[in-house]
């Protein structure tokens, strides 16, 4: 029996972790049904095997033994997986990666888990479960799972956007169909099961998703098992040049030759123009999201080269995702593919001496690259000045914009990697005069200065403050 002390929502974590419940008994079974097919079937499929120690090995190679949770997250079970097309930062939760019980402290897990996502919570997120590998072998307790819900009040559930269940089995679906009056509507409209990655794909960009090898090698089995079906047809269009007014998705080279040489691409021109005349105050700008049918036709708008009057949809939190939206569809992240492994490499420097660091960094940078991100930060370092109003400081701003200013070249940022590049971010927008101050060498983005200068002045309250003070997360973040 239940616990009658669980909330309703209980059902979604029983339902969604359901081979940790053990619930076969409240199921009633068809004619002909026999009660292992489901296992069986999971059997010839691989999906009760247990991870193997070599799948795990160098799962994050930029992890460090100093890491406090060391211990859990060298499995690799949770990773951050960039964002979605909403711009929320996504998390995957797969279950091949968890080791066999006895290999596993399972409140170290739970605190770990908490730690993790303490540091986005405040912001909209999306989790995809990875169901498969999860056995009797690795499966954690029912009074752990009871525990786990309790610890994950509200402040983990109401910015949880969506829940993204992968190869869920006949169980699961049924379980849920048994808690479902259970369960509040808001809550329940969060849960998309995909039967496979394709299904997955309609939802997410499973590019930049950190999918283990065995998910992938159990999707291939599924696929095969349905041989002799004719394959979906395609949703993707073949690819076509861009418009001569496209906006999202091309080259900062592109933006600029098709609009007369200027440095500043109009989109981001047109959301920071507006922004900082009527969005300064907004309370979590940049940190929640926009409605997605909204933001595709904003995007379409302006790739067709027309007007976007943001005044009249009515809602602040629109330009700042079109402006994300922006920098996080570049071909190449606007601090360039070249730079992350010297983005990576600032918690190691001194702390008196990072924003020198910085500017070294951002001297190789192409002259473009710097005339945009010089624009942006200036514009961001306005918003942090706000923070008493709009609740986003240097810190708060660092963890929304570090991951769409840079990414690696191959698979997706790490979790570990999230410290270095939200610090550098935080530098960038927190010691703006200084990093991007005009005193450097003779001929050192001079044409670009002057551009940007003439392109978007920052405000005069700005050009007043001087240099602030460092935030609380720059202290913490101290890593010799």
């Amino acid at each position: 029996m239940l616990n009658s002390h669980l909330g309703p929502e209980t059902g979604v974590c029983l339902v969604t972790l359901s081979h940790w419940v053990q619930l076969p008994r409240f199921i009633g079974r068809g004619p002909g049904k026999s009660p292992l097919r489901d296992k069986e079937a999971a059997v010839t499929l691989g999906a009760t095997e247990g991870p193997s120690v070599a799948s795990m090995a160098g799962l994050d190679p930029t992890l460090s033994t100093s890491h406090p949770f060391y211990d859990v997250a060298r499995h690799g079970i949770l990773q951050v997986a960039g964002d979605d097309r909403q711009g929320r930062r996504i998390f995957t939760f797969s279950c091949c990666r968890l080791p066999p019980l006895h290999q596993l402290n399972h409140q170290r897990l739970l605190e770990y888990l908490k730690y993790t996502l303490d540091q986005h919570v405040e912001n909209d997120y999306t989790i995809v479960y990875f169901h498969y590998g999860l056995s009797s072998q690795n499966k954690p307790s029912l009074g752990w799972l009871q525990n786990t819900y309790k610890e994950f009040d509200r402040k983990y559930k109401k910015n949880l956007k969506a829940l993204y269940v992968v190869h869920p089995t006949s169980l699961i679906k049924a379980l849920w169909n048994i808690f479902k009056p259970l369960i509040s509507h808001k809550f329940g409209k969060k849960v998309t099961y995909c039967s496979n990655l394709r299904e997955l794909r309609e939802h997410l960009q499973c590019d930049q998703l950190l999918i283990p090898p065995e998910v992938v090698r159990y999707d291939e089995k599924l696929q095969n098992l349905h041989k002799g079906q004719p394959p979906p047809p395609t949703k993707t269009p073949p690819p076509r040049p861009p418009l001569p007014t496209q906006q999202f998705g091309v080259s900062l080279q592109y933006l600029r030759d098709k609009n007369q040489g200027e440095l500043i691409p109009p989109v981001l021109r047109w959301t920071v123009t507006y922004l900082r005349e009527k969005g300064l105050r907004t309370e979590g700008l940049f940190r929640r999201s926009a409605s997605a049918q909204t933001v595709r036709q904003v995007q379409r708008l302006y790739d067709q080269g027309k007007p976007v009057n943001f005044d009249d949809y009515g809602d602040m939190h629109l330009p700042a995702v079109i402006l994300k939206t922006f920098l996080r569809e570049l071909p190449q992240p606007l601090l360039t593919f070249q730079a992350y492994e010297q983005i990576l490499g600032i918690t190691s420097v001194e702390s008196s001496l990072r924003v020198t660091h910085c500017r070294l960094i951002l001297r190789s940078l192409p002259e473009h690259n710097y005339a945009v991100l010089r624009y942006l930060m200036g514009f961001l370092h306005e918003v942090s000045l706000e923070s008493i109003s709009n609740k986003m400081n240097s810190s708060n701003l660092a963890c929304v914009f570090g991951l769409n200013l840079i990414w690696p070249s191959q698979g997706v940022a790490s979790l570990s990697a999230l410290v270095p590049l939200n610090l550098f971010t935080e530098l960038l927008i927190e010691y703006y005069d200084k990093v991007f101050s005009c005193q450097e060498a003779p001929g050192e983005h001079t044409r670009d200065t002057v551009e940007v200068q003439q392109a978007g002045p920052v405000t005069k309250e700005f050009m007043k403050t001087g240099t602030p003070r460092a935030s609380p997360y720059l202290s913490r973040l101290r890593i010799s």
